[in-house]
């Protein structure tokens, strides 16, 4: 056997194909994990508050549950776009995860149709629906290419990212939980910022690509976790209102919920188990506008495979590989829906990971993946990161949805900006993000479309930039 035969079979970490020894990949495949794991869960946790299915209204077994499926799909997501099953799968380097570019139209949905399990069983439903709907879009991607040119796409990621701004920082001052005299507290911006601080030192002053700085979101919320713990059990955990009511502070942390998971549960499907009480509801009010999303989602994952694909294998994404991604993005959403998750899509800070360290070795990545499912199988672990106070989440959340809108910003600047492309961005992001993001700027419109084009934002950034890309031509200014 040749050198070059060996070297092709054993691979090495920046080469797709080929086995690594266990030593290196699996700290390679931690990396991963680490830069992907609090993002992955923390979505789940802010639409569980958004739907009132928090642990002191009694679902703090729900809670756990999902928290632990969400860890197992992306596990098992994250295999199968690597490996595919048929064309499911783009076999590429790609991590998934539980996209927070839906939080807006989920947050309104759950406005629009109450509190509770019903509402959040209409997400769910709609996930199947939506998911499905992408997989089918991922089949004719390739006819559908030249419409999500990098401006196109940049402008989604943009918008992405300026409607999760907002959450980070409502995070930060104490999240939904906090009440009109604890929201913004000292205490609550002083943890987040505590977890920023230690985000921003590991990251920038450590060496880079090394694995303090790739794991420096995780460590700075368990370095803003500690502190959060410290302060329960060295102060008091209640206060006082104005109207002399009693209240529990944003930053008190709850062990109860710990104490009382599981070390080892096999995962429910929802109306079973300990979802039960969850079940899949089909409601066109919330099928129309997740639908919509799951289009500008696979625009997204379009744009995460083009850009892993070439700043990890410097080359571009084929048809087949985009397609495969696009498929696996739909059919995993509809599939861990049926698990009670939010749909899973690429994630972007592992995109940019590929693109820093160039690790794309498919063997690496699986020993991630692996370390998930593992995790899912442990409901304690859920459950300790459902009782995280959410000023610890704001303090990372605000970096890193800050980043989605900067991967945006690199995506549209990959090609020369001439006029054509200011004006797309600028329409899209003034005209259809500032009116779907003001409150009460549709609410003259029919209710249809104030439910889709209203709230986020995202939605009519999306379908404004893919308008304006066909309507404008091309090449404008040689005409000129």
């Amino acid at each position: 056997m040749s050198k070059a035969t060996k070297s092709a079979q054993t691979g090495t970490p920046y080469t797709f194909y080929g086995s690594l020894p266990l030593k290196q990949a699996i700290p390679l495949g931690l990396q991963h994990v680490l830069a992907m794991f609090v993002g992955n869960l923390t979505p789940l946790i802010i639409i569980m508050g958004a739907c009132g299915m928090t642990a002191d209204a009694g679902f703090g077994d729900v809670r756990t549950a999902l928290l632990q499926n969400a860890m197992l799909i992306a596990g098992l997501v994250t295999l199968v776009q690597m490996f595919s099953i048929g064309p499911c799968g783009g076999k590429v380097p790609i991590v998934m995860g539980t996209s927070s570019g839906f939080l807006g139209v989920f947050q309104s949905v759950a406005a629009a149709m109450g509190t509770g399990v019903i509402s959040y069983g209409a997400i769910l439903g709609a996930s199947v629906v939506g998911g499905i709907f992408e997989g089918v879009l991922g089949f004719f991607l390739k006819p559908l290419r030249r419409f999500f040119p990098p401006v196109v796409t940049g402008c989604v990621v943009m918008s992405i990212g300026l409607s999760l701004i907002s959450v980070g920082i409502n995070y930060l001052c104490g999240g939904n939980s906090a009440t009109t005299a604890d929201y913004g507290s000292t205490i609550n911006i002083g943890l987040g910022l505590l977890v920023l601080v230690v985000i921003l030192v590991l990251k920038h002053f450590t060496k880079p690509g090394g694995m303090l700085s790739t794991s420096s979101i995780l460590i700075g919320i368990l370095v803003g976790y500690i502190a959060a713990i410290i302060l329960t059990l060295t102060m008091p955990n209640t206060g006082i209102n104005a109207d002399g009511e009693t209240f529990t502070y944003a930053w008190v942390v709850n062990f109860e919920q710990v104490k009382n998971a599981a070390w080892f549960a096999i995962p429910s499907f929802v109306g079973f188990g300990k979802l039960s009480d969850i079940h899949l509801v089909f409601n066109m009010q919330s099928i129309i506008p997740i639908c919509i999303m799951f289009i500008v989602t696979a625009v997204e994952t379009v744009g995460d495979i083009s850009a892993c694909v070439e700043g990890g294998m410097d080359r571009e994404a084929t048809d087949t590989e985009l397609s495969g991604g696009v498929i696996c993005d739909g059919l995993g959403s509809s599939f861990g829906a049926l698990l009670g998750v939010l749909p899973n899509t690429s994630f972007s800070q592992n995109v940019g990971l590929v693109t820093m360290t160039k690790v794309v070795n498919r063997m690496a990545l699986t020993c991630g993946a692996v370390f998930l499912i593992l995790c899912g199988l442990c409901p304690k672990i859920g459950a300790c990161v459902s009782i995280m106070p959410q000023p610890v989440l704001g303090g990372a959340a605000v970096m890193m949805f800050a980043s989605i809108l900067v991967s945006g910003i690199q995506l549209v600047t990959r090609e020369p900006i001439t006029a054509r492309e200011i004006t797309i961005i600028s329409v899209a992001l003034g005209l259809g993000y500032g009116l779907g993001s003001t409150t009460g700027a549709t609410g003259q419109l029919p209710y249809y479309i104030q439910l889709i084009f209203g709230g986020s934002g995202i939605v009519p950034a999306a379908f404004a930039a893919i308008l304006l890309n066909v309507l404008i031509p091309k090449n404008q200014e040689k005409k000129a």
